[in-house]
């Protein structure tokens, strides 16, 4: 678990003043990559610390934090898809299955006896749903009734970036709290004192989500793709869909497709606007493309790309999947 984060201070103090009079279920929502889950995390373990510090910080010397740093809190349980567990537990599942991406109704079922049960510490019991939206629907209805006859000191942590995947229902029963993105200022400021290049590049690539751009940044994660993507679409004219689909075939078609929905909008941010968001380096170039197609085209592409998006992780064919959308892209230009 990660120290709460430099921007994170108002949303903290936000946390604290519900101490009072907390919810049954508190819903963090926000963007993707600002440390939602960990301002959670943080969140859950004050509640539980025996000595909490006056700004409401864990002591970090009581039992119940050393027992939160050893995951083993008997009055916590954190609930994730087996997917998220693969870096700290890299083995299949029997018969070579992947580890599945989404929360299953048999991990809410068996929050139960959790439920029941009284608080070991005579405090509350926490449970911390991440992400929320990653619960099948059968997982959803079976926390749904949960929700519904809430138990005395239970408290339900849901942590989520896509809040319109989850039932209205399970919505109306959350205290909805809104997570801010970090300012750009911010963001780039704790980049540059982890150590990486060009900050402001990075964190622009991301959607100015720090700690996705960290991650990408230490890792490499889809850099490569977005250099062969980037060097093609700049020149529509030019650009070969099928060799490039060729090129791109071993890649995460979750990154290509990220890359192109930042690259159009700010083709459409620089038609309707004149200014661009993600790829301020190529802003010259992006607004006259920009000039050659339709608004109604660009909006026809993005909403290709976001039905694209969600097929992303199980594309039956992937080097077909790159060639329909790179095709796509060339017609905007084309026509």
């Amino acid at each position: 678990m990660k120290e709460l984060y430099p921007w994170q201070s108002d949303s903290w103090q936000a946390l604290q003043g519900l101490r009072a009079r907390l919810p049954h279920a508190l819903l963090l929502k926000g963007a993707q990559g600002i440390g939602k889950l960990d301002l959670a995390l943080n969140y859950a373990r004050s509640l539980l610390c025996e000595k909490p510090n006056p700004d409401g910080t864990p002591c970090g010397q009581c039992n119940s934090c050393h027992w939160f740093e050893q995951d083993n809190h008997p009055d916590f349980r954190l609930i994730q898809p087996d997917a998220m567990s693969v870096a700290e537990d890299a083995d299949e599942k029997p018969g070579g299955k992947k580890p599945s991406r989404e929360i299953s109704v048999d991990q809410i079922r068996d929050l139960s006896s959790f439920a029941n049960l009284s608080a070991h510490c005579g405090g509350y019991r926490i449970v911390l749903i991440h992400p929320a939206e990653a619960m099948n629907n059968n997982a959803a209805n079976s926390l749904l009734k949960t929700l519904e006859e809430p138990t005395d000191k239970l408290l339900f942590l849901l942590v989520t970036h896509k809040p319109q995947q989850l039932l209205p229902t399970i919505l109306s029963r959350c205290l909805g709290f809104p997570v801010q993105t970090p300012s750009r200022e911010a963001g780039t400021a704790w980049l540059a004192g982890q150590g990486v290049k060009n900050p402001d590049h990075a964190l622009a690539q991301t959607g100015f989500a720090p700690l996705q751009a960290l991650g990408w940044a230490e890792s490499g994660e889809g850099a490569e793709e977005r250099g062969i993507l980037l060097a093609a679409i700049r020149h529509p004219a030019k650009l070969d869909a099928l060799a490039l689909a060729e090129s791109l075939q071993r890649s995460a078609p979750v990154y290509v497709i990220h890359c192109l929905q930042q690259w159009c909008h700010d083709l459409t941010s620089a038609k309707l606007a004149g200014s661009v968001r993600y790829f301020p380096e190529q802003s010259g170039e992006i607004i006259k493309l920009a000039s050659g197609v339709s608004s109604a085209a660009l909006l026809r592409f993005q909403k290709e790309l976001l039905e694209a998006r969600r097929a992303a992780f199980h594309p039956l064919n992937p080097k077909l999947f790159m060639e329909s959308l790179l095709l796509s892209y060339r017609q905007l230009f084309a026509a």
